[in-house]
């Protein structure tokens, strides 16, 4: 299998982003690579229930930022729908639950690891805005590659 990341940070070393190393993948497919949208959520994933429910997510990946206590914040419910939306990746700041389930949809799912407790509907989200962590800072629109070597950022897109 080829490298996505490694390949772009060869060929662009000026170019990339890297986020850290501590995100772990628990999704159907291990490489993907799309436009990002990001959302922000406080304990509460009402809102990226609707965004992966009820968008087309055809070449996109979604990066969520999630703030507050621990909580999964997605798992077979929500990734069902990126599935079925056409999704290409998660990328999350946060935990996901239902690994067994996750690992046999063909969605990329990425987080810093798992968590048994689902969110609970505290307090709004923002969509669409910048999200700044794991020394990375994503923007909608830039772009995101995701494979077994890291998760990588860049302004447009390269190969």
């Amino acid at each position: 299998m080829k490298s996505y990341t490694a390949d772009i940070c060869d060929n662009h070393p000026n170019d990339v982003q890297i986020l850290t190393p501590n995100y772990n993948s628990y999704g159907g497919i291990s490489m993907c690579h799309g436009q990002i949208t990001t959302i922000q959520l406080f304990e509460d994933n009402t809102a990226l229930v609707e965004l992966l429910r009820d968008t087309n997510g055809k070449g996109k990946i979604c990066v969520v930022d999630v703030v507050g206590d621990y909580c999964a914040v997605v798992g077979e419910n929500l990734m069902n729908y990126a599935h079925k939306n056409e999704w290409t990746g998660i990328v999350i700041n946060g935990y996901v639950r239902d690994i067994e389930a996750t690992k046999k949809i063909p969605v990329g799912l990425w987080a810093l690891g798992t968590y048994p407790f689902r969110s609970q509907k505290k307090k709004d989200a923002l969509l669409n805005t910048t999200l700044e962590f794991g020394n990375v800072t994503f923007e909608v629109d830039t772009f995101l590659f995701a494979d077994s070597d890291g998760i990588i950022v860049t302004q447009k897109y390269l190969q």
